[in-house]
């Protein structure tokens, strides 16, 4: 495999560094969240135009010889997807990785958490938008909160360290429960993450926004909460800490206060479509170029020139129409 020299990366035509890929296994889901798929729907990839998981590790290896050095697996939901432990074994393996981590709605973590952890998995990031049973139903179209719940105490019991908590807040959905995650994050630990619904296909545009860096400043207070400092290029959210260090408490503001001008990622699909960004249309067949029978060199190039004309931000609040695509289809 073809890599760039020693100390160089790869950097876009505004000088962030990409270090970080995001790769979809499936954009099929065992949850219906009300702000990502609607109800009834049918459009999912088919099948034989996902990239196996041989596939996919090849990809991956590329992009991380060309100093990607973080990857996370998500979906749809990626437990949904056979054999994943394999493709973690083969990420993990890669020299120059640093970390991998598991985007997931924790409803198969019972059975995986523990084969997921001994393949090299190090970090979780858990999609829970309330405590309340009945609200649960209401949002994602299953009654299985306590299967979620089981499925976190297993990831913590398996040594997932950190786990982060991804709370999408609606206003009159679940805003009043936001208290309630903040008391069971700082029972067990966990990060929680509060974000903003985004214009992302009709179901995103459907969603009742919140403010959350309003919502976030107030919720931290109310805890005594100590603003953490981060480095630049960290990720997208702003965090506070509790004072016993034992749990922190951050912002995710696509909306209210966006975060472009630090962008360190792109998105691969389940088919093998790289996404520059998540909020524009942007994006290059990196799959179908490999089933062309491209060699390393060539899509190595392509990821280059891709890179090169990533946008330099997303454009939400002036468009919100423009994104049609759902949530699940760019890979969370």
């Amino acid at each position: 495999m073809t890599a760039l020299p020693n100390g160089a990366g790869l950097t876009d035509g505004f000088g962030r560094r990409i270090d970080y890929l995001r790769v979809s296994v499936t954009d099929r889901c065992d949850l219906r969240c009300t702000y990502c798929l609607p109800k009834g729907f049918k459009g999912f990839e088919e099948p034989a135009h996902w990239l196996t998981l041989d596939e996919m590790a090849r990809l991956i290896g590329l992009f991380v010889g060309l100093g990607v050095a973080k990857v996370r697996l998500t979906g749809g939901e990626p437990l949904l997807r056979r054999n994943l432990a394999d493709l973690a074994r083969k990420i993990t393996a890669l020299p120059g990785l640093a970390d991998l981590s598991l985007s997931t709605n924790a409803t198969r973590l019972v059975q995986h958490a523990h084969e997921l952890k001994a393949a090299g998995v190090g970090r979780l990031n858990v999609s829970l938008d309330t405590l309340d049973a009945d609200c649960f139903a209401r949002i994602t179209g299953r009654d299985c909160l306590a299967q979620v719940l089981d499925g976190l105490l297993a990831a913590k019991q398996a040594g997932f360290a950190p786990i982060k908590l991804n709370a999408v807040v609606q206003a009159g959905v679940n805003e009043a429960d936001i208290a309630r995650l903040m008391e069971y994050s700082l029972t067990h630990g966990f990060v929680l993450r509060l974000i903003e619904t985004m214009p992302i296909g009709d179901t995103g545009r459907q969603a009742a926004y919140v403010d959350v860096t309003a919502l976030g400043e107030r919720m931290a207070r109310e805890y005594r909460l100590i603003p953490q400092l981060l480095g630049q290029g960290a990720g997208p959210a702003r965090y506070w800490v509790s004072p016993d260090g034992g749990m922190s408490f951050g912002v995710i503001t696509p909306m209210s206060r966006h975060f472009c001008a630090a962008c360190n990622r792109v998105r691969l699909g389940v088919d093998g479509t790289l996404y520059l960004c998540l909020g524009q249309n942007d994006s290059v067949p990196l799959g179908a170029l490999l089933r062309a029978g491209a060699s390393d060199g060539e899509l190595l190039a392509a990821i280059r020139a891709a890179i090169a004309v990533k946008p330099e931000r997303h454009h939400f609040n002036e468009t919100p129409d423009k994104i049609v695509r759902f949530m699940s289809q760019t890979g969370g």
